[in-house]
């Protein structure tokens, strides 16, 4: 099986004076989206001693399995707009790991806090074109 997370970043994304929003701030973006969709797949619980443990079982068979074992594929597309990032969102099954970042906006939007981005995945990469196939990559 091949599997894949999908980034989906914003393009339309600017500062607060007008600019794109910087490289490094896109990648940043993208990392807590792939992160937090991973998570998803995980229980996470803490014990008595206040300790946070994130635990996941998966078969040989498994979509997990293939990913966390493979190439950790991933592909980075883009979208124009808010409403298109969350058209897409909402439309992938919630059996399917996703994740969608807001940022706080402590560095590039004036405090204000922003959705950036989304993940989906990982995943069945023909599964995963089904939402995200049509988009144009980063």
């Amino acid at each position: 099986m091949k599997t894949k997370q999908a980034i989906i970043i914003r393009s339309d994304l600017r500062n607060q004076n007008g600019q794109k929003i910087r490289t490094g701030k896109i990648a940043a973006q993208a990392c807590h989206a792939s992160m937090a969709a991973l998570l998803s797949c995980f229980r996470k619980y803490k014990t008595s001693d206040d300790t946070t443990i994130y635990q996941t079982e998966f078969g040989a068979n498994s979509v997990l399995n293939d990913w966390l074992n493979g190439l950790f594929t991933k592909v980075c597309v883009s979208v124009d707009s808010l409403d298109q990032l969350n058209a897409i969102y909402e439309s992938v099954p919630d059996d399917i790991p996703k994740s969608i970042i807001k940022d706080a906006g402590l560095t590039e939007f004036n405090g204000v806090e922003t959705i950036t981005c989304a993940c989906i995945g990982p995943w069945d990469s023909e599964e995963i074109d089904k939402f995200t196939g049509n988009l144009k990559l980063l």
